[in-house]
């Protein structure tokens, strides 16, 4: 059944599921290309040895980068739930941060762009609402949905109205 309440049939669902397929195996290979393609182009413009160097480089920033950023990303958790605020702005901010340090790490210039933009602060905020406008919805119909399937009485536990505690014997207890 689809969103707007009709049924789609089968071949329709078949055929969306190939077609992800497809994509996913094109993105497979079309990435590595692409970054071949602009590795040769930076090797042609700068050099091959300068290019490698910088592959290199990029990579052990990259690795410093994802230490200090999850450090930094625990920090700010940590300051958010203690302070009793909702942690989810350092979270999305510390994910994002690991992302790009991930995308450091991985030898290639086209990963090494997108991951100095994700670990940079102006496109890390613009990627966070980008990420909160575009799937806010879809977590708020989640949690709608999910709750549904709670229990009614959640929160609630009964009294314990029964005195089950009991006075002992005092100058037995002094032996």
């Amino acid at each position: 059944m689809l969103r707007d309440g009709t049924f789609a049939c089968s071949s329709t669902l078949r055929r969306t599921r190939r077609l992800g397929n497809e994509m996913f195996v094109l993105l497979f290979i079309a990435w590595p290309a692409l970054e071949i393609f602009v590795f040769i182009e930076v090797g042609h413009a700068v050099g091959w040895l300068l290019a490698v160097v910088l592959l290199l480089g990029t990579s052990m920033l990259g690795a410093q980068l994802l230490r200090i950023q999850g450090r930094a990303a625990i920090e700010r958790v940590s300051l958010a739930v203690s302070e009793h605020r909702t942690p989810a702005r350092a979270a999305i901010d510390g994910l994002l941060g690991f992302l790009g340090g991930v995308l450091l790490v991985i030898p290639g210039f086209v990963t090494d762009v997108l991951g100095a933009l994700l670990v940079l602060p102006p496109t890390k905020a613009l990627t966070r609402r980008w990420l909160s406008r575009h799937y806010s919805g879809r977590i708020m119909r989640f949690v709608a949905t999910s709750g549904r399937f709670a229990s009614r009485d959640r929160g609630w536990r009964p009294d314990d109205v029964e005195s089950t505690a009991v006075d002992d014997d005092l100058p037995r207890l002094d032996r």
